[in-house]
């Protein structure tokens, strides 16, 4: 191995022990507890290194975030793989991505909530961000024209209701009537009505 091959190796271990670390402190105190300080005494880096690395605790935020977008795009391409039906595999989808928020408060908190410079639906929007955007297209695109409308609309709907479920903000135990809702509507709907002459595809 080279120098600089070796050098690149320990950089990249060095911000996957960091993001580790950040990732470890939210799920057990929240993200408040999360700071270049807290981060440095933990890994046993000077704050310098942290910074060298990252410019800002909003970039470390960005990169769990990375990191939970991927995971999430493993949920989701699993709940579209074992459905049986297009039908059954929206519903799965919806219930796999609420499921994600709830069991991964934190990370779903980096990836959603808190302030970082991830931008989506841009030409630089980082792959992963795409890949979990394309998970969630695939249950969505037999069932309309225009996918990227739709499957923002059924992302939007997803993030509504499990943000309000977190809160408390509505009826617990209905979960199941809230989803058949929103997967009703992309069916039916689609954003685009089916042209002349075509057809909807099976469910």
């Amino acid at each position: 191995m080279g120098i600089a091959e070796r050098k690149s190796r320990e950089r990249a271990d060095r911000e996957d022990r960091i993001v580790a670390a950040a990732r470890t402190i939210a799920e057990s105190e929240g993200w408040d507890a999360v700071t270049i300080r807290r981060l440095a005494k933990e890994i046993e880096y000077s704050q310098p290194v942290l910074y060298s690395h990252f410019d800002n605790r909003d970039a470390i935020v960005a990169a769990v975030a990375a990191e939970g977008f991927k995971e999430l795009t493993a949920v989701l391409r699993a709940a579209v793989n074992r459905a049986n039906s297009r039908r059954d595999a929206l519903t799965d989808v919806a219930m796999a991505y609420i499921a994600f928020a709830h069991s991964r408060p934190s990370l779903y908190e980096a990836m959603f909530i808190l302030p970082t410079q991830l931008r989506f639906a841009e030409a630089d929007t980082k792959a992963e961000l795409r890949a979990g955007f394309e998970a969630l297209a695939a249950a969505v695109s037999p069932f309309c024209a225009d996918a990227e409308i739709v499957t923002e609309t059924f992302w939007a709907a997803l993030h509504g209701l499990a943000e309000l479920e977190r809160s408390g903000r509505v009826r617990p135990g209905m979960r199941d009537e809230r989803i058949a809702l929103v997967v009703r509507a992309i069916v039916d709907a689609g954003g685009n009505p089916p042209g002349p002459g075509s057809r909807r595809p099976a469910e």
